[in-house]
């Protein structure tokens, strides 16, 4: 089965003198999840934003869900099918209430506003938003906003889920009830944290970035 991103030989430097990844190869299949380790600056939040274009490689080559995607309108789909839970979620939430936020992508889409109302609900139930809807995004707490943003991506239904750092923020019942709800999903995940528990449970492997080179991470879990 094709991989539904691939990564090729893949280089990137922010200034040509200092290489944050170099000839990094990867395989994200449908329904596998990995773990992304590694020190802090290694390059995994990088390498996320590579993934949806939002940064572009400076050597190598992205394959995303059967295509080479190299210039921005190639990644216009690939946003579409794989989510990207951003670190800060600030940089995520934009809209004035937790129920726009969420309805954002599926409106989107093209879906029909009843239909978005009912995911939007179903979603927020599953993270244990219930009767948030109307609560002004930017008062809500930090662990509050993080799995608001985690509920815009589940409400997109994406292919894959970019997870970086999920559970940052969180008290130890919202870290239960998100691993609960992502053990319960079939996307493919790729997923940055420090959190060696949180991983340990969710997934399937790992791989750990180390002076711009992914190796295999399974015994550092």
């Amino acid at each position: 089965m094709e991989p539904l991103i691939q990564f090729n030989e893949v280089g990137f430097a922010y200034d040509p003198q200092r290489p944050v990844l170099a000839d990094c190869d990867f395989q994200l299949q449908a329904g596998q999840r990995v773990g992304l380790i590694g020190a802090n600056g290694s390059g995994k939040t990088t390498l996320l934003a590579l993934t949806v274009g939002l940064l572009k490689p400076t050597a190598g080559r992205i394959k995303a869900f059967g295509r080479v995607r190299s210039c921005e309108a190639d990644f216009h789909e690939v946003r579409c099918r794989a989510g990207l839970l951003f670190q800060d979620t600030d940089d995520q939430l934009f809209c004035p209430t937790v129920a726009e936020d969420v309805a954002f992508g599926p409106l989107n889409l093209g879906l029909a506003r009843r239909e978005v109302e009912r995911i939007v609900s179903r979603t927020l139930d599953s993270l244990g938003l219930a009767g948030y809807e109307s609560r002004v995004t930017y008062r809500l707490s930090g662990g509050e906003k993080r799995l608001v943003a985690l509920a815009t991506l589940l409400a997109m239904n994406p292919d894959v889920l970019l997870l970086d750092e999920p559970a940052t923020g969180l008290d130890e019942q919202a870290t239960e009830r998100v691993l609960e709800t992502l053990e319960r999903l079939p996307q493919a995940m790729l997923i940055v944290s420090h959190d060696r528990a949180f991983l340990r449970r969710l997934a399937h492997s790992a791989l750990r970035l180390n002076r711009g080179r992914l190796e295999p991470g399974e015994g550092q879990l």
